[in-house]
């Protein structure tokens, strides 16, 4: 059984008009950078609770969420209506197997995120421990929009900060974006047109994947990799290619 304790909110930034992010307050246990948590609140005398990716470093004090508003949603539309001072519920212990313990060896590792699910990224890169054994890191972010790539400031200052070894790369599907690829994050891989953006090449002798966010993009970038790459998912007891979360 969860073990739920109060948090406060300092922070709410509202990005667009559905993406939002909660900066929270409250006395949890320590949790490992690619970790979740549930957020709840009372809403007519019914606890609803929902999973989400911590974005902040494990070591920064103030915890951060990345949503969007669903507008039928029983929880996102309140959290959306939160304002600093205002009070929610947060489990204390974390959960989860998105960690990089769960990364096998490899010379390069990708994160492809779509939508919120950049989240967790950020908090492993933020973090920045257990990244020495990579001889390089893609990050990738998938959005409809650009106005929809709310942290691509943090990830180019993270890009800065690991001096070469992290390659950011932005793909928008519905708009054309100078610097961004445009379409989806499979047919890119298909295409080889997002190994040619960063200039590394991904297969199963030098990569691992971790797949977080939609679940289409997660079964059909798992199963073209598959195909056409020999890869296969990663499990503790048969070692493999592909670590993935589904965000909903």
């Amino acid at each position: 059984m969860a073990e739920w304790v109060n948090a406060q909110v300092k922070e709410v930034k509202n990005w667009t008009d559905a993406l939002f992010s909660l900066r929270v307050q409250a006395p949890i246990d320590r949790f490992t950078a690619g970790q979740f948590a549930k957020l709840a609140l009372e809403i007519d005398g019914e606890r609803v609770q929902r999973a989400y990716s911590y974005v902040n470093a494990p070591s920064d004090p103030l915890l951060e969420f990345y949503l969007v508003t669903v507008p039928e949603g029983k929880l996102s539309p309140h959290l959306f209506a939160l304002r600093p001072g205002d009070q929610l519920m947060i489990t204390k212990e974390a959960a989860g197997f998105f960690v990089l313990d769960e990364v096998p060896e490899c010379k390069t590792l990708w994160m492809l995120a779509t939508g919120t699910a950049i989240g967790p990224y950020l908090s492993i890169l933020q973090e920045g421990e257990g990244l020495d054994r990579f001889d390089n890191i893609v990050l990738v972010h998938a959005a409809r929009y650009a106005a929809d790539l709310s942290f691509l400031p943090l990830m180019q200052q993270l890009q800065q900060t690991y001096n070469g070894k992290l390659h950011i790369q932005t793909v928008v599907s519905r708009e054309e974006i100078a610097g961004s690829l445009n379409g989806r994050v499979p047919a890119l891989i298909e295409s080889g047109e997002l190994e040619r953006a960063v200039g590394l090449t991904l297969d199963a002798e030098t990569s691992h994947v971790m797949l977080c966010g939609n679940p289409q993009m997660v079964r059909d970038t798992q199963q073209l990799l598959k195909d056409t790459r020999g890869m296969r998912k990663h499990l503790k007891r048969k070692p493999g290619h592909m670590t993935s979360e589904h965000y909903w």
